[in-house]
C-alpha cells in the first residue's frame, strides 16, 4: 500500500502524499526528539522535513526505500535545527500541569534526570546513530545506510556516544564529597 501511496504522490497527488505524512509524523515526531531533546525543535525539523519530502519526492528513485529516504532527511534537518538551536538554547523545561497519568515503573526520576543531560552533552551526530541503533533498533549497516555515511564513522560515534554517557552518569553518581576528596589529593 504504501509504495502505491508514494507512486501518486510522486506524480503530484497531494493526498497520497498527506496520507504518507499523516502515517509518518509520528515516528518522524518521536526521533526527532530523541536527537534534538527539545520538541519546538523536533516538531520545526518534522515540518522541515515533510516539506522538503514534498519538493523532492519526484527525485525518490526507489519508492521501497521510502521511509529510510524520509529519515535521512529527517537527521539532516535535525542537524540544521541542532546548528539553530544552539544559539538560543536555554535549559529551560516546560513541566505539564498534569502529571502521568500512571507511575513510571521503568525509571526513576533520578536516573531519567542523568540520562537526560547525559544525552544533552552529545553532539546531535552521535544522538542521531545512538537513537536509530538503540531505539528503532537498526544495525550498525542500516545506520550507516540510512544516513550516508561510512559504517566505520557510525561505529565511531556510537562508541564515544556510550562512553560520554558512561562518564556522564558515572560523574553524577559521585557524590560531592568524594569529588572534594579527590581534588585534595
Amino acid at each position: 500500500m504504501v509504495p502505491t501511496l508514494v507512486e501518486r504522490a510522486r506524480a503530484g497527488d497531494e493526498e497520497a502524499f498527506a496520507s504518507l505524512a499523516r502515517g509518518a509524523g509520528d515516528r518522524l515526531l518521536a526521533i526527532a526528539y530523541r536527537i534534538l531533546r527539545d520538541l519546538g525543535l523536533a516538531e520545526d525539523a518534522v515540518q522541515h522535513t515533510l516539506v522538503l519530502a514534498w519538493r523532492e519526492l519526484p527525485t525518490l528513485r526507489d519508492v521501497d526505500r521510502f521511509d529510510a529516504w524520509l529519515r535521512r532527511l529527517l537527521v539532516h534537518a535535525c542537524y540544521r535545527e541542532a546548528r539553530r538551536g544552539r544559539r538560543f538554547a536555554a535549559n529551560v523545561r516546560v513541566l505539564p500541569v498534569d502529571g502521568p497519568s500512571a507511575p513510571d515503573t521503568t525509571l526513576s526520576v533520578v536516573a531519567r534526570d542523568q540520562l537526560e543531560r547525559g544525552f544533552r552533552r552529545l553532539p546531535p551526530e552521535q544522538r542521531a546513530v545512538f537513537v536509530f541503533h538503540h531505539h528503532l533498533g537498526l544495525t550498525l549497516p542500516e545506520v550507516a545506510e540510512e544516513l550516508g555515511v561510512p559504517l566505520g564513522t557510525v561505529k565511531s560515534r556510537l562508541h564515544y556516544a556510550t562512553n560520554t554517557l558512561r562518564a556522564a552518569l558515572e560523574a553524577d553518581l559521585r557524590s560531592p564529597i568524594e569529588s572534594s576528596r579527590e581534588h585534595l589529593a
